[in-house]
């Protein structure tokens, strides 16, 4: 007859069971957890992109200054060498900015309000230009459309057009909007500059001991001095652009050559996207310019090789490959900040990104992302 097992034997049996089953709860719980934690990380972000969106208004004016403030700090900081109380070399640095453009606003205001003013004529003869080669494909654009307009009389149905605004009530409407962000970036910007460095100094002070004090500000002034280097050489290198594609256009005869330096240097604030948009306008002014095609062609031409020469020579030499950025972050951060601020989101999407890889340069913790960025 089998001997009955020993009551200490059962026990040191049952406690490993026990004890497996006790870890898979915990394992279990410990996944509950971590899936909990992720979808809290999900709607945070969720509601910061909603906040972003929405907060425009109110968001926007304070980027620009403090962009503006990163791209303006050195001068201030030169007139500081010389003696010139910061207050006073933020107003003469802002005063000379306004001045600069306000003149090349007055400059070009008749010329772009001239062209702006005749474009529905302009677009009419562009056509008549272009009918040679377009009439394959406007023949089929008329043939859909008497088929649409069959298949309407056949049906009966009426169709209803919403008159839209005008041409001259929204220009009006954009107006009053730029102009009211301008003044709250102006007021703000002269602020920051006349500050100095009041903001560093209360950082240094709460922070508990003196190596944290050192390190943050280390951090702050290398981040402070890479923004403004890398502002002012960008804005510099599209300067010089701006001032290529004019004498070229100059050369090459078209009219008002100073209004599209300027173009070509604003827009190609806007990577990519810009230069396609110079390319077209100078295109469309080439063909109603010069009755030769042939001739109008050479405008395009000079642009793409002017912009090639700066974005595969010119940039990526003087910025050098610790500020050059990868293009296809490069494409979805314009993406994302067109869709939540419009044009002007795509204006800030490039120098944003420059600004958040210097960051993370000089963050160890946040190497990672400066690599994922890096080209």
């Amino acid at each position: 007859m089998p001997d009955k097992p020993d009551a200490s034997t059962v026990s040191e049996e049952r406690i490993p069971a026990s004890g497996s089953e006790t870890m898979s709860l915990a394992d279990a719980s410990g996944e509950q957890v971590d899936v909990r934690s992720l979808a809290m990380r999900g709607l945070m972000v969720l509601a910061v992109l909603y906040t972003v969106y929405f907060a425009k208004p109110f968001l926007l004016p304070i980027v620009l200054a403090t962009l503006f403030t990163l791209l303006l700090r050195p001068f201030v900081r030169a007139l500081a060498r010389v003696h010139s109380p910061e207050p006073v070399g933020a107003a003469l640095v802002i005063l000379a900015l306004l001045g600069a453009l306000g003149g090349t606003v007055y400059g070009l205001v008749g010329p772009a309000a001239a062209w702006i003013e005749d474009a529905p004529e302009m677009a009419t003869r562009i056509e008549s230009k272009v009918r040679p080669l377009l009439r394959p494909m406007a023949q089929m654009s008329q043939a859909t459309e008497e088929v649409g307009q069959k298949i309407a009389a056949e049906d009966g149905t009426m169709t209803v057009q919403l008159k839209q605004p005008g041409f001259g009530s929204t220009i009006l409407t954009q107006v009053e909007s730029f102009l009211a962000i301008a003044v709250v970036v102006i007021i703000l910007m002269y602020f920051l500059l006349a500050s100095g460095d009041m903001f560093l100094r209360k950082l240094v002070k709460i922070l508990p001991n003196f190596e944290e004090k050192r390190r943050a500000i280390e951090i702050a002034n290398e981040i402070q001095h890479g923004v403004s280097r890398y502002l002012v050489t960008v804005s510099l290198i599209y300067t010089g652009l701006g001032v290529a594609v004019g004498v070229s256009m100059y050369l090459l005869g078209m009219p008002n050559p100073v209004l599209w330096g300027v173009v070509a240097g604003a827009l190609n604030f806007i990577p990519y996207l810009g230069a396609m948009v110079t390319m077209v306008i100078l295109t469309a002014v080439a063909i109603l310019t010069f009755d030769s095609l042939l001739h109008a062609m050479l405008v395009p031409l000079v642009f793409s090789v002017i912009t090639t020469i700066e974005g595969y020579v010119i940039t990526p030499t003087v910025l050098g490959r610790r500020l050059t950025l990868n293009p296809v972050v490069i494409f979805v951060a314009m993406t994302f900040w067109w869709w939540l601020w419009g044009i002007v989101g795509a204006l800030l999407a490039v120098p944003l990104l420059a600004v958040l890889k210097i960051v993370c340069q000089r963050v160890e913790p946040l190497n990672f992302i400066a690599e994922f960025l890096d080209e």
